[in-house]
């Protein structure tokens, strides 16, 4: 499966090795899911630091590049300096994460034995349709990006995109049943 670790990492090798135009679209790419990264961890009155924090990430990124490890997953060195930057934006605004009482469960280890069966699953049922289809229905069911996003990004119209979709999803459909 071409998914966004394969698709990033490529993008940071080939920019590593030079190519100004992948660096380019490595930092769009990453910079939307920076975002949605941030998005998820701010609470509603800090949503509008999303753009500042993916900003301070991209510029750490462009300083740092040259200690990533190729031969390590480059999502995971993202995230890292992701996590650092919130961190250190949660230092600077002296925000703790407070959790009521009655939700106090929550913050126990759960079983994820079920979620990551099913993502398996997924995974598996996306490896029978198309490779051009797969990407497109990973990139908008499970990345969340929007088909003008991804028709952007990819150079399709959002016709051609949404029929992709609508094919790969009726292909799986089809082998359920």
């Amino acid at each position: 499966m071409y998914s966004v670790e394969t698709r990033l990492k490529e993008l940071m090798l080939a920019s590593l090795a030079g190519d100004a135009r992948s660096y380019g679209v490595l930092l769009e790419n990453v910079a939307k899911h920076l975002r949605f990264y941030f998005l998820r961890r701010l609470a509603d009155a800090h949503k509008g630091n999303a753009d500042d924090l993916v900003q301070e990430t991209l510029m750490a990124l462009h300083t740092r590049r040259a200690t990533y490890e190729i031969d390590r997953p480059f999502t995971a060195w993202l995230h890292a300096i992701a996590r650092y930057k919130l961190i250190d934006h949660f230092r600077r605004n002296r925000m703790r994460a407070t959790v009521p009482l009655d939700n106090v469960g929550d913050l126990f280890a759960q079983d994820q034995s079920d979620a990551a069966a099913d993502r398996m699953d997924v995974e598996r049922l996306l490896q029978t349709v198309p490779e051009k289809s797969r990407d497109l229905i990973y990139r908008t069911k499970i990345e969340g990006q929007s088909i003008a996003e991804v028709a952007a990004s990819t150079g399709l119209s959002e016709t051609s995109v949404k029929v992709s979709i609508h094919r790969g999803i009726r292909a799986i459909t089809a082998r359920l049943k």
